[in-house]
């Protein structure tokens, strides 16, 4: 009977996929099995660590749902989901920054006009958002729509509560440019908030001692026809997370400048009834071609 090694069973592995028909599949799982053996040996793997992050790792799955994505957190907290970004937006040419989609891109993104309020009801203070979507040269796009959500003034995206399931979105919306590339909506300011940390992922945090929190922030997805699609957010300046975001996603291009407000209108000459915040924010899109995220959706029950 074959008997290996430490060596030469992560050689038998490898050779054992040697026959994978899709060249591009069998250079993934080859190199993912040296890493893999390399760790193992290098840390001197006991059987009780492997265990646990067997465990871990089912636990992690365990927690996911329609609505929730707990492996995209744990690929998130440990920098995986922004260096996958980075290795896929190296030369940007000019155009906006990209950065992590997040575990709370669940689809249910209702069409919305300009000039909407997409948080009706909610506590906050009020916030108007306009922005603006050009190619690279300046030009706007029209007919790009756009995905925006974020959380609300307690730290909460919609689809982490429990009403969620009856009451339907909440500061989320799908726009569309007009013909000067332009959208305009209403909502209230976000603020910094921590991550889930009722999972393993949770655990992970405290247990190593690192603060869960991200800096405020709204998210857009922009999808523009023969343009790469941009998945970014607009981080609130000022914020004091923004050094330390849990998720690593801040760039210093994402940060804006939002004014606090006193006019009686905001910019679309509609009343503000009381103070507000403008954020002022526009996109740059760099030509190419892909593909946006597919949401989960949340799964319906049959008629």
């Amino acid at each position: 009977m074959t008997q290996f090694n430490d060596t030469e069973l992560t050689v038998a592995v490898i050779e054992s996929l040697a026959k994978t028909p899709d060249p591009r599949v069998k250079f993934l799982l080859q190199e993912l099995v040296k890493s893999l053996h390399d760790y193992v040996r290098k840390t001197d793997l006991s059987f009780d660590e492997w265990h646990y992050a067997i465990d871990f790792l089912t636990r992690t799955g365990q927690k996911c749902s329609p609505i929730r994505q707990e492996f995209i957190l744990l690929s998130d907290v440990l920098g995986v989901s922004m260096l996958v970004d980075a290795v896929n937006h190296r030369e940007r040419e000019g155009a906006t920054e990209t950065t992590v989609l997040g575990p709370f891109y669940v689809g249910e993104h209702p069409p919305m006009p300009h000039g909407a309020d997409i948080s009706p009801g909610l506590q906050g203070e009020r916030m108007f958002v306009q922005s603006r979507v050009t190619d690279l040269a300046g030009k706007p796009l029209a007919g790009v729509p756009i995905d925006v959500w974020h959380a609300d003034d307690d730290g909460f995206y919609d689809s982490q509560k429990a009403s969620y399931a009856t009451e339907g979105p909440s500061s989320r919306a799908r726009l569309v440019t007009d013909a000067d590339g332009r959208i305009f909506f209403r909502t209230i300011l976000p603020c910094s908030y921590p991550i889930p940390t009722d999972g393993p992922v949770g655990e992970m945090i405290v247990k190593t001692q690192r603060h869960p929190m991200r800096p405020a922030h709204v998210h857009f997805l922009v999808d523009a026809p023969g343009y790469e699609p941009l998945i970014t957010h607009v981080f609130i300046g000022g914020d004091k997370y923004l050094d330390s975001d849990v998720v690593f996603g801040v760039k210093d291009e994402l940060i804006a400048t939002v004014e606090p407000r006193s006019d009686a209108t905001m910019p679309d000459g509609q009343p503000a009834n009381g103070p507000w915040h403008l954020m002022t924010y526009n996109f740059r899109m760099k030509p190419g071609q892909g593909s946006a995220p597919q949401p989960m959706m949340p799964e319906k029950e049959e008629a």
